[in-house]
């Protein structure tokens, strides 16, 4: 349809926002209607939450370019559809605090499907490993866990990590101190 004058264009204009706000009451109404996946929007959305998870909602949607309340509608299902997945705070340390990281390798036995998931559930009970990789190579598992002294690695090794079910090596590595430390992920698309 070629629009001749003012008059058509701006009631033709209506009528496309119109429809546009109808859509999105249908998304809203009914989120399976909704293509999946994120877009650009919602990547800026991601990044800014990862400089500061703090940020309001209206400064986050101020710069991402979004009213207030789709910035929020837009938040609350990227948090639905498990793009985003929790907020952390990263806890600053003194020189005299610092906790010193250790990086494991776990080879097990058997690489069967039982010995992972046993290993797996085994290793989730305890808070003093910070993260756990199945890992491709060498070893089977990556665990990375912080402590305070070698002596209370010692105790972490003797009542955790020597009972771990279906352990056939542990090697651990002690860092000097930590070159880079960031908490900013590319966003999945």
């Amino acid at each position: 349809m070629i629009l001749k004058d003012s008059r058509n264009f701006r009631a033709g204009y209506r009528q496309l926002l119109c429809f546009v706000n109808f859509c999105a009451i249908l998304c809203e109404e009914n989120e399976d209607c909704c293509v999946s996946g994120i877009d650009a929007i919602d990547r800026a959305i991601m990044r800014q939450l990862q400089l500061n998870a703090r940020i309001s909602n209206a400064s986050l949607a101020a710069a991402v370019g979004l009213s207030a309340s789709a910035c929020l509608r837009r938040v609350a299902l990227l948090e639905k559809q498990g793009y985003i997945s929790g907020y952390t705070a990263i806890l600053g340390k003194s020189d005299k605090d610092d906790g010193i990281a250790v990086i494991i390798n776990i080879t097990l036995d058997r690489q069967t499907e039982d010995y992972l998931n046993r290993f797996e559930a085994a290793i989730r009970k305890y808070p003093e490993i910070q993260e756990c990789f199945l890992m491709t190579g060498g070893s089977d598992y990556l665990l990375k866990l912080e402590v305070e002294s070698a002596h209370d690695f010692e105790r972490i090794h003797k009542e955790i990590l020597a009972k771990l079910p279906g352990v056939a090596r542990i090697h651990s590595s002690f860092s000097i101190r930590n070159v880079l430390k960031t908490r900013h992920a590319k966003p999945k698309s």
